[in-house]
Protein backbone atom coordinates (compact mmCIF):
# COMPACT_ATOMS: atom_id res chain seq x y z
CA UNK A 1 0.00 0.00 0.00
CA UNK A 2 2.97 2.52 -0.03
CA UNK A 3 2.86 2.80 -3.57
CA UNK A 4 -0.55 3.71 -3.97
CA UNK A 5 -0.38 6.21 -1.06
CA UNK A 6 2.65 7.87 -2.28
CA UNK A 7 1.21 8.37 -5.92
CA UNK A 8 -1.55 9.46 -4.28
CA UNK A 9 0.14 12.31 -2.14
CA UNK A 10 2.36 13.00 -5.65
CA UNK A 11 -0.96 13.76 -7.42
CA UNK A 12 -2.24 15.71 -4.72
CA UNK A 13 0.42 17.96 -4.39
CA UNK A 14 1.49 17.76 -8.60
CA UNK A 15 1.88 21.22 -10.90
CA UNK A 16 -1.04 21.08 -12.77
CA UNK A 17 -0.59 22.66 -16.77
CA UNK A 18 -3.40 22.07 -18.99
CA UNK A 19 -2.69 20.80 -22.40
CA UNK A 20 -4.51 20.71 -25.54
CA UNK A 21 -4.71 20.53 -29.59
CA UNK A 22 -1.77 22.92 -29.74
CA UNK A 23 0.48 20.67 -26.87
CA UNK A 24 4.09 19.22 -27.53
CA UNK A 25 5.33 17.10 -24.79
CA UNK A 26 7.87 14.79 -24.86
CA UNK A 27 9.32 12.56 -21.58
CA UNK A 28 12.36 11.30 -21.31
CA UNK A 29 13.40 9.44 -17.98
CA UNK A 30 16.41 8.18 -16.19
CA UNK A 31 18.92 9.27 -18.28
CA UNK A 32 21.23 9.24 -16.13
CA UNK A 33 24.19 12.14 -16.62
CA UNK A 34 27.18 10.48 -14.78
CA UNK A 35 30.89 11.60 -14.13
CA UNK A 36 32.57 10.43 -17.77
CA UNK A 37 33.85 7.77 -15.54
CA UNK A 38 33.99 3.61 -16.40
CA UNK A 39 31.07 3.79 -14.45
CA UNK A 40 28.71 6.33 -16.62
CA UNK A 41 26.07 4.43 -18.27
CA UNK A 42 24.87 7.41 -20.47
CA UNK A 43 28.28 8.29 -21.69
CA UNK A 44 27.54 5.65 -24.67
CA UNK A 45 24.64 7.45 -25.67
CA UNK A 46 25.03 11.06 -25.31
CA UNK A 47 25.45 11.75 -28.78
CA UNK A 48 22.05 10.34 -29.30
CA UNK A 49 20.48 11.77 -26.70
CA UNK A 50 21.88 15.68 -27.68
CA UNK A 51 20.29 14.89 -31.17
CA UNK A 52 17.42 13.72 -29.55
CA UNK A 53 17.14 17.49 -27.93
CA UNK A 54 17.86 19.45 -30.77
CA UNK A 55 14.73 18.05 -32.65
CA UNK A 56 12.32 18.13 -30.12
CA UNK A 57 14.02 21.66 -29.78
CA UNK A 58 13.58 22.68 -33.49
CA UNK A 59 9.73 21.34 -33.32
CA UNK A 60 8.76 22.93 -30.67
CA UNK A 61 8.43 20.46 -28.00
CA UNK A 62 8.25 20.96 -24.07
CA UNK A 63 10.72 18.90 -22.34
CA UNK A 64 10.14 16.60 -19.19
CA UNK A 65 12.48 15.18 -17.24
CA UNK A 66 11.08 12.58 -15.67
CA UNK A 67 13.58 12.09 -12.34
CA UNK A 68 16.98 10.08 -12.77
CA UNK A 69 18.16 12.77 -15.14
CA UNK A 70 21.54 13.44 -13.08
CA UNK A 71 23.47 10.68 -11.03
CA UNK A 72 23.72 11.89 -7.38
CA UNK A 73 23.99 8.48 -5.85
CA UNK A 74 26.94 7.95 -7.65
CA UNK A 75 28.60 11.29 -7.86
CA UNK A 76 28.77 13.35 -4.43
CA UNK A 77 29.60 16.75 -6.49
CA UNK A 78 27.58 17.25 -9.29
CA UNK A 79 30.24 19.69 -10.45
CA UNK A 80 31.81 16.41 -11.72
CA UNK A 81 28.66 15.82 -13.73
CA UNK A 82 28.73 19.25 -14.83
CA UNK A 83 31.83 19.15 -16.68
CA UNK A 84 31.29 15.94 -18.18
CA UNK A 85 27.78 17.07 -19.87
CA UNK A 86 28.43 20.29 -21.19
CA UNK A 87 26.24 19.52 -24.12
CA UNK A 88 23.72 17.93 -22.87
CA UNK A 89 23.15 20.96 -20.31
CA UNK A 90 23.66 23.55 -22.81
CA UNK A 91 20.70 21.81 -24.76
CA UNK A 92 18.60 21.93 -21.47
CA UNK A 93 19.39 25.40 -20.69
CA UNK A 94 17.71 25.98 -24.45
CA UNK A 95 14.86 24.66 -23.12
CA UNK A 96 14.88 26.41 -19.56
CA UNK A 97 15.27 30.25 -21.74
CA UNK A 98 12.57 29.02 -23.63
CA UNK A 99 9.94 28.34 -20.91
CA UNK A 100 9.74 25.04 -22.35
CA UNK A 101 11.51 22.99 -19.46
CA UNK A 102 9.36 21.14 -16.73
CA UNK A 103 12.52 19.30 -14.42
CA UNK A 104 11.08 16.06 -12.43
CA UNK A 105 13.49 14.39 -9.91
CA UNK A 106 14.09 10.73 -8.90
CA UNK A 107 15.29 8.45 -6.25
CA UNK A 108 18.91 9.16 -7.92
CA UNK A 109 18.53 12.91 -7.46
CA UNK A 110 16.45 13.20 -5.01
CA UNK A 111 18.30 15.86 -3.08
CA UNK A 112 17.28 17.91 -5.81
CA UNK A 113 13.94 18.71 -3.68
CA UNK A 114 15.88 20.68 -1.24
CA UNK A 115 15.79 24.23 -2.96
CA UNK A 116 19.13 24.74 -1.50
CA UNK A 117 20.75 22.07 -3.48
CA UNK A 118 18.99 22.95 -6.77
CA UNK A 119 20.24 26.91 -6.36
CA UNK A 120 23.60 25.73 -5.89
CA UNK A 121 23.60 23.34 -9.09
CA UNK A 122 21.36 25.32 -11.37
CA UNK A 123 21.44 28.69 -10.53
CA UNK A 124 25.07 30.00 -11.46
CA UNK A 125 28.25 27.95 -12.92
CA UNK A 126 31.51 28.53 -13.37
CA UNK A 127 32.66 30.27 -17.07
CA UNK A 128 36.19 29.33 -18.74
CA UNK A 129 37.61 31.95 -15.99
CA UNK A 130 36.36 30.15 -13.10
CA UNK A 131 33.53 33.62 -12.54
CA UNK A 132 30.01 32.39 -12.01
CA UNK A 133 27.54 32.88 -14.50
CA UNK A 134 23.99 32.22 -14.57
CA UNK A 135 22.99 29.09 -15.86
CA UNK A 136 19.30 27.69 -15.34
CA UNK A 137 18.26 30.22 -12.26
CA UNK A 138 15.26 29.14 -10.25
CA UNK A 139 14.73 26.14 -12.08
CA UNK A 140 13.18 24.08 -9.24
CA UNK A 141 13.01 20.50 -9.72
CA UNK A 142 9.23 18.53 -8.51
CA UNK A 143 8.17 15.05 -7.86
CA UNK A 144 5.43 15.24 -10.00
CA UNK A 145 2.91 16.75 -12.46
CA UNK A 146 -0.36 16.26 -13.79
CA UNK A 147 -1.54 17.39 -17.87
CA UNK A 148 -5.14 18.37 -17.30
CA UNK A 149 -6.49 18.48 -21.09
CA UNK A 150 -8.43 21.88 -21.41
CA UNK A 151 -11.23 20.83 -23.23
CA UNK A 152 -12.13 17.52 -21.57
CA UNK A 153 -10.41 17.81 -18.18
CA UNK A 154 -8.96 14.33 -19.23
CA UNK A 155 -5.75 14.23 -16.24
CA UNK A 156 -2.24 12.22 -16.38
CA UNK A 157 -0.12 11.97 -13.54
CA UNK A 158 3.68 12.21 -14.43
CA UNK A 159 5.84 11.11 -11.78
CA UNK A 160 9.42 9.14 -11.69
CA UNK A 161 7.80 5.78 -10.28
CA UNK A 162 9.92 5.28 -7.47
CA UNK A 163 7.18 6.46 -4.97
CA UNK A 164 6.95 3.69 -2.22
CA UNK A 165 9.32 1.36 -3.60
CA UNK A 166 11.34 0.90 -0.13
CA UNK A 167 14.79 0.67 -1.35
CA UNK A 168 14.75 4.00 -3.11
CA UNK A 169 12.16 6.20 -1.52
CA UNK A 170 11.67 5.19 2.36
CA UNK A 171 15.64 4.28 3.00
CA UNK A 172 17.15 6.18 -0.33
CA UNK A 173 19.97 7.41 1.88
CA UNK A 174 21.28 4.25 2.67
CA UNK A 175 20.66 2.83 -0.31
CA UNK A 176 22.34 5.71 -2.26
CA UNK A 177 25.50 5.02 0.58
CA UNK A 178 26.10 1.14 -0.94
CA UNK A 179 25.84 3.29 -4.81
CA UNK A 180 28.41 5.23 -3.69
CA UNK A 181 31.03 2.75 -1.79
CA UNK A 182 29.78 -0.50 -3.80
CA UNK A 183 27.30 -0.65 -6.96
CA UNK A 184 29.05 2.60 -8.53
CA UNK A 185 32.48 -0.03 -9.08
CA UNK A 186 30.05 -3.03 -10.03
CA UNK A 187 28.57 -1.05 -12.89
CA UNK A 188 31.91 -0.76 -14.69
CA UNK A 189 31.36 -4.41 -15.37
CA UNK A 190 27.79 -4.30 -15.79
CA UNK A 191 26.44 -5.69 -12.67
CA UNK A 192 23.89 -3.70 -11.03
CA UNK A 193 22.22 -3.56 -7.45
CA UNK A 194 19.20 -5.62 -6.51
CA UNK A 195 17.68 -2.66 -4.82
CA UNK A 196 16.38 -1.47 -8.76
CA UNK A 197 13.76 -2.74 -10.22
CA UNK A 198 15.90 -2.41 -13.52
CA UNK A 199 17.36 -5.90 -13.16
CA UNK A 200 15.11 -7.55 -10.46
CA UNK A 201 12.12 -9.01 -12.61
CA UNK A 202 10.58 -9.91 -9.16
CA UNK A 203 10.74 -6.31 -7.86
CA UNK A 204 9.98 -4.83 -11.55
CA UNK A 205 6.52 -6.82 -11.97
CA UNK A 206 5.52 -5.92 -8.53
CA UNK A 207 6.32 -1.95 -9.16
CA UNK A 208 4.19 -1.93 -12.13
CA UNK A 209 1.51 -4.20 -10.80
CA UNK A 210 0.82 -1.63 -8.20
CA UNK A 211 0.70 1.36 -10.67
CA UNK A 212 -1.70 -0.57 -12.71
CA UNK A 213 -3.55 -0.96 -9.53
CA UNK A 214 -3.09 2.98 -8.89
CA UNK A 215 -4.25 3.90 -12.11
CA UNK A 216 -7.78 1.62 -12.27
CA UNK A 217 -8.86 2.84 -8.96
CA UNK A 218 -7.84 6.24 -9.23
CA UNK A 219 -9.19 6.76 -13.04
CA UNK A 220 -5.94 8.85 -14.30
CA UNK A 221 -3.50 7.84 -16.62
CA UNK A 222 0.42 7.49 -15.75
CA UNK A 223 3.27 8.36 -17.06
CA UNK A 224 6.56 7.38 -15.30
CA UNK A 225 10.09 5.95 -15.57
CA UNK A 226 12.47 4.18 -13.08
CA UNK A 227 12.01 0.54 -13.90
CA UNK A 228 14.09 1.07 -17.47
CA UNK A 229 11.38 -0.57 -19.51
CA UNK A 230 9.57 1.02 -22.11
CA UNK A 231 5.39 0.83 -21.58
CA UNK A 232 2.56 1.12 -24.25
CA UNK A 233 -1.05 -0.03 -23.51
CA UNK A 234 -2.12 -3.15 -24.50
CA UNK A 235 -5.18 -4.19 -22.47
CA UNK A 236 -6.46 -0.52 -22.01
CA UNK A 237 -5.11 0.13 -18.45
CA UNK A 238 -3.07 3.57 -19.47
CA UNK A 239 0.34 2.71 -17.81
CA UNK A 240 2.97 4.48 -20.05
CA UNK A 241 6.73 4.22 -18.97
CA UNK A 242 9.20 6.07 -20.71
CA UNK A 243 12.12 3.42 -20.80
CA UNK A 244 15.52 5.09 -20.03
CA UNK A 245 18.30 6.37 -22.05
CA UNK A 246 20.83 3.79 -20.91
CA UNK A 247 20.30 0.78 -23.36
CA UNK A 248 22.68 -0.18 -25.55
CA UNK A 249 22.63 2.36 -28.25
CA UNK A 250 19.32 3.49 -27.92
CA UNK A 251 17.38 5.45 -25.54
CA UNK A 252 13.40 5.35 -25.34
CA UNK A 253 10.91 8.11 -24.63
CA UNK A 254 6.89 8.88 -24.57
CA UNK A 255 5.34 11.79 -27.25
CA UNK A 256 2.46 13.98 -26.69
CA UNK A 257 1.10 15.63 -29.29
CA UNK A 258 -2.47 17.41 -29.12
CA UNK A 259 -4.13 14.48 -28.56
CA UNK A 260 -1.81 12.13 -29.98
CA UNK A 261 0.70 9.71 -27.26
CA UNK A 262 2.97 7.17 -28.96
CA UNK A 263 6.14 5.57 -27.35
CA UNK A 264 9.65 6.58 -29.49
CA UNK A 265 12.68 5.51 -29.50
CA UNK A 266 16.08 6.99 -30.90
CA UNK A 267 19.16 4.96 -32.23
CA UNK A 268 22.08 5.32 -34.42
CA UNK A 269 21.55 3.47 -38.04
CA UNK A 270 23.25 3.58 -41.48
CA UNK A 271 22.00 5.39 -43.97
CA UNK A 272 22.42 4.00 -47.91
CA UNK A 273 25.99 5.27 -48.18
CA UNK A 274 27.09 4.38 -45.39
CA UNK A 275 26.86 6.86 -43.15
CA UNK A 276 25.44 6.97 -39.92
CA UNK A 277 22.66 8.79 -38.69
CA UNK A 278 20.70 9.44 -35.30
CA UNK A 279 17.03 8.74 -36.09
CA UNK A 280 13.72 8.36 -34.77
CA UNK A 281 11.38 6.06 -34.93
CA UNK A 282 7.43 5.08 -33.42
CA UNK A 283 7.61 1.93 -31.65
CA UNK A 284 4.11 2.19 -30.50
CA UNK A 285 0.93 4.34 -31.37
CA UNK A 286 0.12 7.14 -31.80
CA UNK A 287 -3.01 6.80 -30.44
CA UNK A 288 -5.75 9.49 -29.02
CA UNK A 289 -4.92 10.13 -25.22
CA UNK A 290 -8.61 10.56 -24.95
CA UNK A 291 -9.10 6.37 -25.79
CA UNK A 292 -7.65 5.81 -22.21
CA UNK A 293 -10.10 8.71 -20.51
CA UNK A 294 -12.51 5.72 -18.50
CA UNK A 295 -11.01 2.85 -18.23
CA UNK A 296 -12.60 -0.09 -16.30
CA UNK A 297 -11.29 -3.50 -15.80
CA UNK A 298 -8.36 -5.14 -17.74
CA UNK A 299 -9.23 -6.19 -21.30
CA UNK A 300 -12.26 -4.10 -21.25
CA UNK A 301 -13.25 -1.86 -23.95
CA UNK A 302 -12.84 2.51 -22.62
CA UNK A 303 -15.71 4.83 -22.35
CA UNK A 304 -15.10 8.15 -23.58
CA UNK A 305 -15.20 10.31 -20.74
CA UNK A 306 -12.51 12.91 -18.56
CA UNK A 307 -12.46 10.63 -15.67
CA UNK A 308 -14.11 7.21 -14.25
Amino acid sequence: MQTMGRLTEAYQRARVEEFGDDSKYVFLSDVHRGDGSMADEFAKNKNIYIAALEWYHSHGYTYVEVGDGDELWENQQWKHILWANGSPYRRLKRFFDDDRLIYLYGNHNIQLRDPRVARACFDTIPDDLGRPTPFMPGLTPIESLVLRHRATGQEILVVHGHQGDFANDQIWPFTMWTFRVFWKYMHAFGIRSPSSPTRNLFKRHKVERNYRKWILEHGTALICGHTHRQKFPRDGVPYFNTGCCTFPAYITGIELVGDQIQLIGWRIEPDANRYLHVKRRVLAGPEPISAYASPQEPGTPYRPGPRW
